[in-house]
């Protein structure tokens, strides 16, 4: 009897063992897929036809806009964006928030402490974020002079990090 007890107790073991790696084996799209913030930022994902770029290797760090940060564009802007005609712009957008590497908050503090006080980061898209803590916050400048409060740092996936970004940062014209 101890000797079946003892083997349940190991296949248990080995049990929850898969599944705390089978969690941990999520990339960063199904990191966002699995999030009720991120709804809308999936959707765009799907129509800039960038899912199997960003379930690639990477590693890439994501500066994911919220829900809320989508529905605070102008109105109707989310809508036109959407539309297949306007993928490529759509795109650039998206690529906008995606830099090369994985760059968790320690990694973009120490980058903004050794920049003194801000840390240039160049997209995929080819153009620039700036980091720098605001009031004990990160916050991240586009081109154009928009910013975005980092509320969620850290969420790592198999091919990179995610950042959550109060507002949709915006790229040249």
């Amino acid at each position: 009897m101890k000797k079946i007890k003892n083997a349940v107790l190991f296949v248990a073991a080995i049990l929850m063992s898969i599944t705390s790696m089978a969690q941990t084996k999520k990339d960063i799209i199904d990191i966002a897929e699995g999030s009720k913030e991120h709804t809308t930022l999936v959707k765009a994902i799907i129509a800039a036809e960038l899912l199997t770029t960003l379930k690639g290797t990477g590693p890439f760090t994501v500066f994911a806009p919220t829900n809320s940060a989508f529905k605070n564009l102008s109105p109707g802007t989310l809508d036109n964006l959407l539309k297949p005609e306007n993928k490529s712009k759509l795109a650039g957008i998206l690529k906008y928030h995606v830099v090369s590497g994985n760059l968790n908050a320690d990694a973009i503090s120490a980058a903004i402490k050794k920049g003194d006080g801000k840390a240039v980061l160049t997209t995929v898209a080819g153009e620039k974020l700036t980091a720098t803590i605001v009031n004990g916050n990160f916050v991240v400048t586009d081109e154009k002079g928009g910013k975005a409060k980092v509320t969620s740092t850290n969420l790592s996936g198999t091919n990179g990090v995610i950042h959550v970004i109060d507002s949709v940062l915006l790229p040249r014209d």
